[in-house]
């Protein structure tokens, strides 16, 4: 692992700050990164996956700068949606979330992301909750509301902060929002729940006996438990969707921050949506695009990853037949130039001086681009040029061996982070 040299040119748009940052780790040399994994239930569509690809760029990225990364992406399993999908049968619910697993691992495995060796689920994670609930319970955060279980945002101070929520409008009658999810984005203005007491005629047999009383934690306390658990209360990086910046996210600083009193991540990062021909996707409209949609018309992996981690993170991603076959034919373009210049025959010409400038200037050129809050397009821009500037070297026989092997190194390490120009 190279030492961190470049790493102090690392610039990240912090969601919490609303401004791009250097990136400094608690820790010299380590980096705790949470990423919002799939709700399992379901299969996650294309716009889910471009929000796993960008995470995925960071976490490559950040080792490629030298640091030691320790990861969470989590499986959410147990849900109202998931429960109600079962009809509220365990065994039900254990072979729709296998199979939805099963299928996300093969997605990510085609798409080159990288999974964790380990990863959590909401259902492995129950205790872990209990403990979270029982710590606000005690710090007044947290009241019970019959069998339920309640957070009041108003007795935390700075509720809000991510979103950047105007709290003078919050209303001072008691609201209660029962349910693990709601549609669209907006915030519900009241207290939000985190234990589900047991209720046979909805929960059916999926509960657990807990230091609480039956029942289960609700989707709100179920990634603080995931994290705590295996990551503690204090990480470097937290990512996600540009959706859960509605509730989701301000509710998971609320519960640990509340639990440990002190700030939970430094730095946030929220990928935007993709579009569908200017739309965005939704179940309602009937739009919904997933991996497989695309890899049956006749679409590459390697052209699909490419497509979806080439526009910015933080700007919407607009899907048409146009733009994939465009990102087809330039993935296409760069691995060609990377298999020209790295087969088994190259070498064994002269040693052009200019050639060892030229490979400088497109490793200078990759991390400036992506020392820039990741900007992979840019990457790739740069790549291109210079790639193919060494393509005309090698036509011309300015390449020895020496000059050949330090080609392939640094293409070779370029790509263990953007997984596009090698098998």
């Amino acid at each position: 692992m190279p030492a961190i040299a470049s790493a102090h040119h690392l610039q990240l748009h912090n969601t919490l700050t609303g401004k791009s940052q250097r990136f400094v780790p608690r820790r010299e040399g380590q980096v705790k990164i949470f990423t919002c994994g799939p709700s399992i239930y379901g299969q996650p569509h294309l716009g889910n996956y471009r929000t796993f690809l960008y995470e995925d760029i960071l976490h490559r990225y950040l080792e490629y700068l030298g640091y030691e990364v320790a990861r969470v992406l989590n499986f959410t399993d147990v849900e109202d949606k998931a429960v109600e999908r079962a009809g509220k049968s365990r065994e039900r619910l254990l072979r729709i979330t296998e199979g939805a697993a099963e299928e996300f691992f093969r997605n990510a495995g085609l798409l080159h992301i990288r999974v964790p060796d380990f990863v959590p689920r909401s259902s492995t994670s129950v205790e872990q909750a209990v403990q979270l609930i029982r710590a606000l319970l005690a710090a007044g955060l947290a009241y019970r509301d019959g069998n339920d279980i309640f957070y009041d945002p108003l007795k935390f101070p700075g509720f809000g902060k991510l979103f950047g929520l105007d709290m003078s409008r919050w209303p001072k009658r008691r609201f209660r929002f029962r349910r693990d999810n709601y549609n669209g984005n907006r915030w519900n203005r009241g207290d939000f729940i985190l234990w589900h007491g047991y209720r046979p005629e909805r929960d059916g047999d999926i509960f657990w006996e807990t230091e609480l009383g039956r029942g289960r934690p609700a989707w709100n306390v179920q990634d603080p438990a995931m994290i705590t658990k295996h990551l503690g209360s204090h990480i470097d990086i937290a990512c996600g969707g540009v959706d859960n910046l509605y509730r989701h996210h301000d509710y998971t600083i609320a519960v640990i921050e509340g639990v440990s009193g002190e700030t939970f991540a430094n730095y946030w990062l929220h990928g935007e949506h993709v579009l569908l021909d200017g739309k965005k996707m939704s179940k309602s409209k009937g739009n919904i695009v997933y991996p497989a949609d695309l890899l049956d018309r006749g679409h590459s992996a390697a052209a699909l990853r490419y497509y979806l981690i080439s526009g910015h993170y933080r700007q919407k991603l607009n899907l048409t037949g146009e733009h994939l076959k465009v990102a087809g034919e330039e993935c296409l373009a760069l691995r060609q130039l990377a298999r020209r210049l790295t087969g088994p025959e190259v070498g064994g010409g002269c040693a052009e001086p200019q050639v060892e400038r030229d490979i400088d200037i497109m490793v200078e050129g990759f991390e400036r681009t992506m020392n820039n809050d990741l900007q992979v397009e840019g990457a790739c821009e740069v790549l291109l040029a210079k790639m193919t500037d060494l393509d005309n070297w090698r036509r011309k026989s300015c390449l020895d061996r020496k000059l050949a092997t330090r080609i392939r190194e640094r293409l070779l390490r370029i790509d263990s982070v953007l997984q596009i120009l090698f098998e």
